[in-house]
């Protein structure tokens, strides 16, 4: 593997009836997955609670959930886009597993 991408979503639990859910790190994971299928491990994903010590730190003006590639903004707040990471990463130059075969 030459190359590997890391993406980094930051958000925080949601507020629900039932006290807090940790909807976020669901999505991520589910984003995880996807991106797996496609890119196999040249993709990495990291969830990161706001509240997290070593959560990166975020730039200025942006919203929850935010979604970095390489450490570059791909998304502030709104829905998390496999389609919108996934065009980033074949951007950045890693093609998808299948591709590579």
């Amino acid at each position: 593997m030459n190359k590997q991408a890391v993406v980094q979503i930051i958000a925080v639990p949601v507020a629900c009836a039932e006290g807090f859910t940790d909807a976020w790190r669901e999505t991520a994971q589910w984003a995880e997955e996807q991106l797996r299928l496609r890119f196999g491990e040249a993709v990495r994903v990291e969830y990161f609670d706001l509240f997290d010590p070593n959560c990166p730190s975020l730039p200025e003006g942006v919203e929850l959930p935010l979604v970095l590639l390489d450490g570059q903004v791909i998304s502030s707040g709104g829905k998390i886009s496999i389609p919108a990471i996934r065009r980033q990463i074949e951007a950045s130059g890693i093609r998808s597993a299948s591709s590579t075969r």
